[in-house]
């Protein structure tokens, strides 16, 4: 661990009432996902509701956030899996010795794995981002490694008192395949910095900036290039969309392991006008991508819990189509418009493409699609959510 993790006293003010030990899988500066965006942001949130945080993830990081929450590694990204455990023992060790949290918070059973037994007095909330093994197994790994995995994550959630979720789709998941009483899960979403992604840029301002053509429609799609994420469908589903809109621009944001396959279909399909494969997007650069695209796909065939960039585009005022898979269709839910696609197939992802741009399907306006998010996803609101949820295992 890098330097000697204490936990926060109180907020200035004196305003905090309670601890929490968060331990996460990586710090989201260093590692991007949604499980690091999470932990990130409650990190820098739940001072204000009253918790005074510190935080272990791997990495390199050690930190102290403006509202006062510590964060600190325990073990480098890269260290071996023994390391990894033996580490985050010592490190859990070494934080309730010094300065006992009133609740631990685990964010990745593996990480979490090695100190339950230090954890057995100590009340624990899992954040469930997503079922470890299943995803594993969704992306090819090994019935051997699904079943290591699978284990770890019981052993984990059979001490946890209460359980996050992002969606009734992941409870639902937690319930049936891992045994969970559903009065001991809680769905509190996935949230957005709502003010960072409402640029005042003009779409025509936001393209200009990023070097994207003015006169094509674009649709932007942000995801981790591995199977699961639908990308194949979707760029599959191009092929009908070049002919209903045969100007279309398909935008993919985004690095994994299914690059060179995708790069070797767009050209087998003879669409190398048509899609462009971008690899990594800074996170600042995100924002104005989607302000630049007329529209954002979430084209996912399995196990999405959430959708975070659904969320990102939609505080951007662009709006989104989802897959009917996972917690997606919970993202759009209470907007005016036909946001469901009605399957996960290259056909019906391009009928519903083709229908959204030729104004076939309708699509809610810039602002209804910003005061959704406010209203039900900044961060703020989030942070309280859970922060309810953590005092109810206090109680």
């Amino acid at each position: 661990m890098d330097g000697g993790l204490t936990l926060p006293g109180t907020m200035p003010g004196g305003m905090t009432d309670a601890s929490v030990l968060q331990l996460g899988l990586g710090w989201f500066p260093e590692t991007h996902g949604g499980a690091e965006n999470m932990f990130y942001h409650l990190a820098r949130h739940l001072p204000q509701q009253g918790f005074a945080v510190a935080g272990l993830v791997l990495g390199n990081t050690a930190t102290t956030l403006d509202g006062g929450a510590r964060i600190d590694s325990f073990a480098p990204a890269g260290a071996s899996l023994p390391r990894r455990l033996a580490a985050a023992r010592s490190a859990v060790g070494e934080a309730l010795r010094r300065r006992p949290p009133d609740l631990v918070a685990s964010h990745f059973a593996l990480n979490t794995v090695g100190a339950l037994p230090a954890l057995r007095n100590r009340p624990l909330v899992v954040h469930f981002h997503g079922p470890w093994a299943l995803e594993s197994a969704a992306e090819g790994a090994g019935a051997l490694s699904v079943r290591l995995k699978f284990l770890v994550e019981r052993l984990v959630y059979r001490q946890a008192a209460r359980f996050i979720v992002l969606s009734d789709a992941f409870a639902t998941i937690l319930t049936e395949r891992y045994g969970v009483a559903p009065e001991r899960i809680h769905r509190v979403p996935g949230g957005v910095e709502a003010d960072r992604f409402d640029l005042p840029d003009s779409r025509r301002d936001a393209r200009a900036r990023l070097g994207w053509p003015q006169g094509r429609p674009v649709i932007l799609t942000v995801r981790r290039l591995v199977k699961r994420m639908g990308l194949a469908a979707l760029i599959d589903a191009m092929v009908e969309l070049r002919r209903r809109a045969p100007d279309a621009l398909l935008v993919v944001a985004g690095r994994g392991p299914e690059a060179a396959a995708l790069q070797d279909r767009i050209g087998a399909l003879g669409l190398e006008e048509h899609v462009r494969l971008l690899g990594f997007v800074p996170d600042a650069m995100l924002p104005l991508a989607y302000r630049a695209a007329d529209l954002c796909v979430m084209p996912s065939q399995a196990l999405e819990g959430f959708g975070l960039t659904a969320l990102e585009s939609l505080a951007a005022g662009t709006p989104v189509l989802v897959t009917p898979v996972g917690g997606l269709p919970e993202v759009v839910e209470g907007l005016d418009g036909d946001l469901v696609l009605a399957g996960t197939d290259a056909r019906a992802v391009g009928i519903g493409l083709a229908e959204a741009l030729t104004g076939v399907r309708r699509l809610p306006g810039a602002d209804a699609c910003r005061a959704l998010v406010r209203s039900r996803f900044d961060w703020p609101v989030i942070a309280a959510r859970t922060a309810a949820v953590y005092r109810s295992v206090l109680l």
